[in-house]
């Protein structure tokens, strides 16, 4: 049984969160009909249920379709989602794509598999999106999704970047939006559990122990442990960047980078030849 005051304040902090970085990154505009992913897991769940409250209580009309893509995994519960979905009376649909057979066919015993998965299964979403004339795609990644990934990338490929709260892909028709993006996965999943959702496990990738990304999770969570606050404070430094305090030429122009002197000089020199 729910404790409704927990569920309350919880509520409550998810809210908030999800309205500040709708509000900061523009996310929403009227007439969007947006594709709202659904995996079964805690996040897309608590994704669905704060896009439904501000499609009811928000000042922006907009529409919402949830979908869930069904990889055909081995013993895939079939029955959850739509049982779910049905009692919420949301509209949505359940999309059939064998990636799994794809994944195992292509991945080696002992390799991780979500690079491939998730690119199979973006690849879905997007030609589903274009169908069902969606124009924006909402995903259910969290604060700390972001901060792990930033920690990915500068750590195994030599670049600094996270998943931005919103971008437009490549070919510039569909824009994607990460309206979970100042939440706290720990919030999240006390949410959850306090919903009760219920929960599908991944079975193809959820058991992989070796994963990189697990190991920085892990990390975080020291650091969070022995100097609390650090996740909220490393998250705020993404959003305060100085290109001229990098190394970065095409952030930063170094080369017309000169002192007030030097750039006196070249004025009057330039002056002088114009005379």
């Amino acid at each position: 049984m729910a404790n409704k005051s927990k569920l309350n304040q919880l509520s409550k902090k998810l809210k908030n969160a999800v309205a500040k970085a709708m509000d900061e990154f523009s996310m929403i505009e009227k007439g969007d009909k947006i594709m709202v992913c659904l995996s079964g897991g805690k996040d897309s769940y608590t994704m669905l249920d704060m896009m439904i409250h501000f499609q009811k209580y928000g000042n922006i009309q907009f529409e919402i379709l949830a979908v869930n893509i069904d990889q055909k995994q081995p013993d895939y519960p079939e029955h959850i989602l739509p049982d779910y979905l049905s009692k919420l009376e949301v509209n949505f649909k359940i999309v059939e794509k064998d990636t799994y057979s794809i994944v195992k066919d292509k991945i080696p015993e002992g390799k991780t598999m979500c690079s491939l998965c998730s690119r199979l299964r973006r690849g879905t979403i997007y030609d589903f999106a274009r169908g069902n004339h969606c124009n924006k795609i909402a995903l259910g990644h969290h604060r700390e999704d972001l901060l792990e990934t930033f920690f990915l990338n500068l750590f195994f490929s030599g670049k600094m970047e996270t998943m931005p709260p919103k971008y437009k892909i490549d070919k510039g028709d569909l824009v994607v939006i990460r309206p979970l993006s100042f939440c706290k996965e720990n919030e999240i999943l006390d949410y959850s559990i306090e919903r009760e959702f219920p929960i599908i496990p991944c079975n193809l990738c959820g058991s992989q122990t070796n994963m990189q990304r697990q190991i920085v999770k892990e990390m975080l969570n020291n650091w969070e442990k022995k100097y609390p606050n650090r996740k909220a404070i490393i998250f705020n430094a993404l959003k305060n960047i100085s290109p001229s305090h990098m190394l970065d030429h095409q952030m930063f122009n170094f080369e017309e980078l000169l002192p007030l002197s030097n750039k006196k000089e070249f004025i009057n020199s330039d002056e002088h030849q114009l005379v």
